[in-house]
C-alpha cells in the first residue's frame, strides 16, 4: 500500500468523522422526559431544553413518554445513539431507587448511562389534616403509638419514594405504619384535607401551597436546613429524629456518549441554573437550583442508590 494511498484512506476517514459530527449538530437534541407534562418537573426539562437550544444554537425537542412510572422513557434513552442528540431529565427514583424495586429493570441506571449533571434538589416531608389533632412530629408519633388504627399514611403511589420515606420515618419512630397508595399527588392531597387519610409523605412542592393556605400542616422536612418555602416549619432532626434525605432531579446521556460532550452539556447545564430567570422559576417550583458537574453528579447518584438500596430491602416491597 503506498503513501498516497495510506493519506488518502486518512484523508478520506477525517472527511467522513467531520460529516457525521455535522449531521449530529444540525440534527435537534431531543431530552426525554419519563413523566406526563404539567408538573414542576416537565417545566425544569424545558427550561432547560431553552437554554441548552441557545446556548448550542440548536433545535432542541422536549418528549414525554410516560406509562409504567417513567421507565420506558428512560429505556428509550438507553438504547438512543451515544452521540449527544439524546439526553434524560429525570428524578431521583428511576436512576437511583427502581433498581432495588424491579426484578426485572429493563436498564441499569448506573452502567447503561451517564451522568451529566444534577439540575435541582427537593425535600421530602410529611403532613396531617385538619382532623388529625397533632401540631409537631412528637405529637403525631405518641398519637400513633396511643391508637395504632390510626397509623395509616398516603403517597402518591406504591413504590415511590414517598412511599419508602414514610415507611424510613416510622422505622425510626419506632411506629409500624401502614402505605396507603394513591393515583398522583392530587388524590393524595385531597383525601389528606378532607381527613381520609391522616398523614402524606410526599415532596415539599406537593405541599407548600395549601400549608400556607392552613389546608394542611406540614410538621416536618427532610433537609439539612429548613426549606426556604416553609421556614415555619422544622427538619426531622430538629424534630428529634435522625432522618436526612435529600432527592433530585437530573440528567443522563447514554452511556459511551463521548466525554468532550458529556462535559460540555454539563456545563450548559451547570451555568444554566446559576441564571436569575432560571432560579426565580426553580424556586417558585419548591426546588433548589444545584448545577453539578458530571462526575460530583455520578458520585450522587452511587451515594443515593447504596442508601435506598436497604430502605426498599427492609420494606419487602416488589413491583414484579
Amino acid at each position: 500500500m503506498g503513501a498516497r494511498y495510506r493519506v488518502g484512506l486518512l484523508v478520506l476517514a477525517m472527511l467522513l468523522a467531520w460529516m457525521l459530527a455535522a449531521s449530529a449538530q444540525e440534527q435537534p437534541l431531543r431530552i426525554i422526559f419519563p413523566f406526563a407534562a404539567g408538573g414542576s418537573g416537565d417545566g425544569l426539562a424545558r427550561l432547560i431544553g431553552e437554554k441548552m437550544r441557545a446556548a448550542l444554537n440548536r433545535p432542541v425537542i422536549v418528549e414525554n413518554r410516560t406509562g409504567a412510572a417513567g421507565r420506558p422513557g428512560v429505556a428509550a434513552v438507553k438504547n438512543a445513539a451515544p452521540d449527544g442528540s439524546t439526553l434524560l431529565i429525570t428524578p431521583i427514583a428511576p436512576m437511583a431507587v427502581y433498581q432495588h424495586v424491579y426484578k426485572n429493570l429493563e436498564y441499569d441506571p448506573i452502567r447503561d448511562f451517564a451522568a451529566v449533571s444534577q439540575i435541582a434538589t427537593f425535600d421530602m416531608g410529611v403532613a396531617v389534616g385538619p382532623k388529625t389533632p397533632v401540631a409537631s412530629l412528637q405529637e403525631l408519633v405518641a398519637w400513633v403509638k396511643a391508637d395504632p388504627s390510626r397509623a395509616a399514611f398516603g403517597s402518591p403511589g406504591a413504590g415511590t419514594l414517598p412511599h419508602f420515606f414514610g415507611l424510613q420515618v416510622g422505622r425510626a419512630a419506632g411506629i409500624e405504619l401502614r402505605h396507603v397508595p394513591y393515583k398522583g399527588s392530587a388524590a393524595t392531597l385531597t383525601d389528606l384535607a378532607a381527613g381520609h387519610v391522616p398523614m402524606v409523605f410526599s415532596t415539599i412542592s406537593d405541599f407548600v401551597e395549601m400549608h400556607q393556605a392552613g389546608r394542611i400542616r406540614i410538621l416536618a422536612t427532610s433537609g439539612a436546613e429548613r426549606a426556604p418555602f416553609v421556614p415555619d416549619v422544622p427538619t426531622f432532626r430538629e424534630a428529634g429524629f435522625d432522618i436526612q434525605g435529600t432527592s433530585w432531579y437530573g440528567a443522563f446521556a447514554p452511556a459511551r456518549t463521548p466525554r468532550e460532550t458529556i462535559d460540555r452539556y454539563s456545563t450548559i447545564i451547570a451555568a444554566a441554573v446559576r441564571m436569575s430567570d432560571v432560579r426565580e422559576r426553580v424556586l417558585a417550583w419548591g426546588l433548589q437550583p444545584t448545577g453539578t458537574t458530571a462526575a460530583e453528579f455520578a458520585a450522587i447518584q452511587k451515594a443515593d442508590a447504596e442508601r435506598w438500596g436497604p430502605v426498599v430491602k427492609a420494606s419487602g416491597f416488589s413491583a414484579d
